[in-house]
C-alpha cells in the first residue's frame, strides 16, 4: 500500500516577499488539484505564538479542505490537544467530520513548546493529564448522549460521521506517550521510527488486555521537492528548505526526537542529512516502490506558489501514474 503525503504549516521566514494569503489560497487550490491525482493525505500541524506564521489554525484549514476535496485523507498531526477546551473541540472535530465524510485523522499531542501554552492561558505542567481527560470527554461527547461534565448533564451534536468517532491516535516520541496511548485504548502513532517505542506500546496493551491497539511509524519521512534537474531544483527551493530546517532546529531541546528535527547548518550539511531531498520523477518513482511513501511540501518554507506548482504537477503527471500502474499489477 502506498501513502502520499502533501503537507502544510504555512511557515514563512518574516520578510518574505510571499503573502499570507496567497500561501493559504494555493494550498487550498492544491489540495483540491491533488485530490484522486495520486495525492492520499493532507497534512497539517500547528504551532503557536511564533514569528513566521506557523499555522495555528489548523481546524480550520482542514475544514476548507474537506470541503473542497472528496477523497484524500485530511490528517492533523499533531493536533495540541491540552490548549482547546474539551466541548468546543468535540463540537467542532464533529462538524469537521461530517464536512469530510469521514476522511478526518487527527494524532493527539502536547507539544513541545511551553511558551505556547503561556500564550494560550493553559497550564504546561499537567499538558499530559489534561491530554488524557481531553481525550476521555472527546470519546463520551461523540456518543451523541447526555452525560456529566463538570457536574451539569451536557449533549453534544451532531455526532460525526465516522462511528464511533473519529480516527483518533496519540502522538509523542516517548515511553511515556507510547504507555499513555495503551492506557488510552488507542493507536499510537510516534514522529519517529524507535522499535522500542512499539516494544513499549505493545507491552501495555499486553498488560491492560488491550488487544486492539496498533502503532504507524513514520517510515523515515523526508520532505520532498520533485524537480526535471535535481541541481536546478536546489537552486530553486534549497534556501526555503534550508530556512524550515533552521527554524525547527530552534526549537530543539534534550526530549525532543522527531524526523522534523534537523541539525543542518548550511545547504550542503541539509543535502547530506537527508531529511530534506530534491528528487526527478524516476527518483521519486523509485523511492516510492522502496518505501511506499512520498513527503510532499510544496509550499515548504514558504516558498512562492509557482515553484510548488511545479513540483506537484510533476508529481501528478510523471510519478502518480506509475504508482497506480504499480498497484494494479499487484491488484
Amino acid at each position: 500500500m502506498t501513502t502520499v503525503v502533501m503537507r502544510f504549516d504555512f511557515r514563512c521566514p518574516p520578510g518574505n516577499a510571499t503573502p499570507a494569503e496567497e500561501l493559504y489560497r494555493a494550498a487550498l487550490e492544491m489540495a483540491a488539484y491533488a485530490d484522486g491525482r495520486g495525492v492520499d493525505v493532507l497534512g497539517l500541524s500547528e504551532h503557536h505564538s511564533t514569528d513566521d506564521g506557523y499555522l495555528s489554525a489548523p481546524l480550520t484549514v482542514a475544514t476548507a479542505m474537506a470541503a473542497c476535496t472528496s477523497r484524500a485523507m485530511i490528517s492533523i498531526a499533531a493536533l495540541l490537544v491540552p490548549l482547546y477546551d474539551p466541548i468546543k473541540l468535540a463540537e467542532d472535530l464533529a462538524v469537521l467530520d461530517i464536512i469530510a465524510r469521514g476522511r478526518l485523522m487527527v494524532i493527539a499531542g502536547i507539544g513541545y513548546r511551553e511558551q505556547e501554552y503561556h500564550a494560550l492561558g493553559r497550564d504546561w505542567a499537567r499538558r499530559g493529564k489534561q491530554l488524557e481527560q481531553s481525550l476521555d470527554i472527546l470519546r463520551q461527547a461523540w456518543r451523541g448522549e447526555p452525560f456529566d461534565y463538570r457536574g451539569q448533564l451536557i449533549t453534544v451534536l451532531p455526532r460525526p460521521c465516522s462511528r464511533p468517532h473519529p480516527l483518533i491516535a496519540v502522538g509523542g516520541n516517548s515511553v511515556i506517550a507510547a504507555r499513555r496511548a495503551a492506557r488510552l485504548q488507542l493507536p499510537f502513532f510516534p514522529g519517529i521510527d524507535d522499535q522500542s517505542l512499539v516494544d513499549a506500546y505493545n507491552e501495555e496493551c499486553r498488560r491492560r488486555s488491550y488487544a486492539g491497539g496498533f502503532v504507524m511509524l513514520p517510515n523515515y519521512p523526508s520532505t520532498t521537492y520533485i524537480a526535471e534537474d535535481v541541481e536546478a531544483g536546489w537552486r530553486e527551493i534549497g534556501e526555503f528548505m534550508l530556512y524550515d530546517a533552521l527554524a525547527y532546529g530552534a526549537w530543539r531541546h534534550a526530549t525532543r526526537r522527531a524526523y522534523a528535527e534537523s541539525f543542518a547548518r548550511d545547504l550542503a550539511s541539509l543535502r547530506e542529512e537527508g531529511k530534506y531531498r530534491v528528487l526527478n520523477p524516476e527518483q521519486a518513482v523509485a523511492v516510492i516502490r522502496q518505501t511506499g511513501s512520498l513527503h510532499l511540501s510544496p509550499l515548504v518554507g514558504g516558498c512562492p506558489p509557482a515553484l510548488g506548482w511545479k513540483s506537484l504537477r510533476l508529481f501528478t503527471e510523471q510519478v502518480a501514474p506509475h504508482i497506480r500502474s504499480q498497484e494494479e499489477a499487484k491488484a
